[in-house]
């Protein structure tokens, strides 16, 4: 990609502007397939909106790997001026794309490294670069990863295991070596949330967290990973919709001139491109309009504005600020030089030829990835109590998760599932709305619980209900065995609130949610060889 693509004196203003944003998108190629409508556009107003406001990058999710390989070639035909095309694989292209690798969590990383920090970064690096390959494979050229928020506070409910631990040390050593990883493909890598999402029980995608952190305190803790990542050479630096009261006590930091330029720029010394954190999310849209917001980030610093509600209206509001004086045309011409240099990093790789489509798919799920993945579930998960479960005949395999309707991790074929199944187990599937029912059986249980911090949770574990509910089942020892997926600190919860000790009974924990997670957790909570074998013939 050379400079004479983008012809940046010749563009009008309002053209300019669109390449400082970037909308969301769905990876399925079809509009019947939308699954967020409310954020995603359909494909006629989505072409229309490529094709004449000249934006600079599309956020994808939803879709398979082979999908999303033919649907970034589409918007980018779609598009006159190269798209930078994002996506969030903090868990590597397979955590929102299926098919490629799915890593387990980054906090799973950190507990290798609590034991073993070399065997940790090794794993880390691989992660960066399998991630990187994947994502180029498909036409992905911005890895919105690594998080490199210190999650110090178990009721966080939107970073939780998303971060890579609670030590801000470790979290650096893993953050750089992913960040290294990625450096050995042509792909912009991001870290977030800045300065610093760790200690907040408020999720951001609702309302405004507030961190009343001293100067000292940023600098000891939640700074100590952004300065290591911008060392590394990492390419760009989400905000965070934080009010930072030791910095800015009116405007959270996506909107602050003071910790934008004044922190990030001019403190930290960052060049590279600063991308707002979701215009959408409640963190700042309770705070203005969304035409002002736009505004106001531009005014703080940012470079790219992310998920804006409407881009013709947000690309108007900041040109309507140029006219009028407001932002000057340098600050808007320095935004377009950090983007045309980020788009020159991924020039090679930005447009795959239609040829090469088979050939980059093969790129996908490799075996040394794969090997990874069970190395890092392995090494980070859990155990204790009487193991292994003895399986009789007539129990209940109960699993619980957070929303039935939106767990892609489980399905017919999945080993939370069929293991059991093969074992004599009865499979009874509830989520939070349908909890209660579990009480009304007295039945030997197998309990499965699926549970993780996540955007729009809303909490970081177990409910009120949730909590009372297991409660009663191991008091009256209905509970035989049990499993947990996801997050250390339910995990705790049971160790600490519960008769699980006492009772010795076998648990597992693992980090990891997907099929690998599964198959080992049930196998170890069994006594199951590794070795893949017909259950039905072994045990029954």
């Amino acid at each position: 990609m050379t400079n004479s693509l983008f012809h940046w004196t010749n563009e009008t203003l309002k053209q300019q502007i669109g390449q400082m944003v970037v909308v969301r998108a769905s990876g399925h190629l079809f509009d019947q397939q939308i699954r967020f409508p409310t954020w995603e556009a359909p494909n006629v107003q989505l072409r229309h909106w490529l094709q004449t406001l000249n934006l600079g990058g599309i956020i994808l999710l939803g879709g398979t790997g082979a999908e999303l390989a033919l649907r970034t070639q589409q918007l980018q035909q779609w598009s006159k001026t190269p798209l930078l095309v994002a996506a969030d694989t903090e868990e590597g292209v397979g955590q929102r794309f299926s098919g490629a690798t799915w890593f387990p969590p980054p906090m799973a990383l950190g507990a290798i490294a609590k034991q073993n920090l070399d065997q940790a970064i090794e794993y880390a690096t691989q992660m960066g670069a399998v991630t990187a390959q994947e994502a180029l494979a498909i036409g992905i050229n911005w890895i919105l990863a690594p998080i490199v928020d210190v999650n110090n506070n178990p009721e966080n409910p939107v970073i939780n295991i998303r971060s890579f631990s609670n030590d801000p040390e470790i979290v650096s050593h893993l953050a750089t070596a992913f960040i290294n990883g990625a450096k050995t493909y042509n792909v912009l890598t991001t870290t977030k949330h800045f300065p610093g999402h760790g200690d907040t029980s408020i999720d951001s995608h609702l309302d405004l967290p507030v961190i009343p952190h001293k100067t000292r305190r940023l600098a000891e803790v939640e700074l100590v990973p952004f300065k290591k990542a911008i060392e590394a050479g990492v390419d760009s630096v989400m905000t965070a919709h934080l009010l930072i009261q030791a910095w800015d006590e009116q405007k959270p930091a996506t909107l602050s001139n003071k910790i934008l330029t004044g922190q990030l720029r001019e403190k930290l010394g960052f060049e590279g491109l600063i991308v707002t954190d979701a215009l959408v999310m409640g963190g700042v849209t309770n705070y203005a309009t969304p035409e002002e917001v736009a505004v106001m980030a531009v005014e703080a610093g940012a470079d790219i504005l992310l998920m804006p509600h409407d881009p013709k209206k947000t690309i108007e509001a900041v040109y309507q600020a140029v006219e009028s004086g407001r932002i000057t045309r340098e600050r808007i011409e320095s935004s377009l030089s950090r983007i045309w240099h980020a788009k020159q990093k991924v020039s090679t790789t930005i447009c795959s030829p239609e040829n090469q489509l088979l050939s980059s798919l093969n790129q996908l799920s490799q075996p040394r990835a794969k090997q990874t993945v069970v190395h890092i579930l392995q090494y980070s998960s859990e155990k204790g109590g009487s193991l292994p479960l003895k399986k009789k005949y007539k129990r209940r395999n109960l699993i619980v998760v957070d929303d039935l309707l939106n767990c892609d991790f489980l399905d017919r074929q999945t080993p939370a599932i069929t293991i059991p199944k093969q074992l004599g187990y009865n499979l009874q599937l509830v989520d939070e709305n349908t909890l209660s029912l579990v009480l009304k059986k007295n039945r030997n249980t197998l309990l499965q619980i699926f549970v993780r911090g996540n955007p729009f949770r809303g909490n970081a574990g177990l409910t009120d209900r949730a909590q009372k509910i297991y409660k009663k089942l191991i008091k009256h020892k209905m509970v035989k065995g049990l499993i947990i997926y996801g997050s250390p600190y339910v995990r705790d919860w049971f160790l600490s609130e519960t008769n699980l000790l006492k009772d010795n009974l076998p648990w597992v924990f693992s980090y990891g949610q997907m099929a690998e997670g599964q198959d080992i957790s049930c196998r170890t909570l069994f006594g199951l060889s590794e070795v893949s074998c017909n259950l039905q013939d072994t045990f029954l």
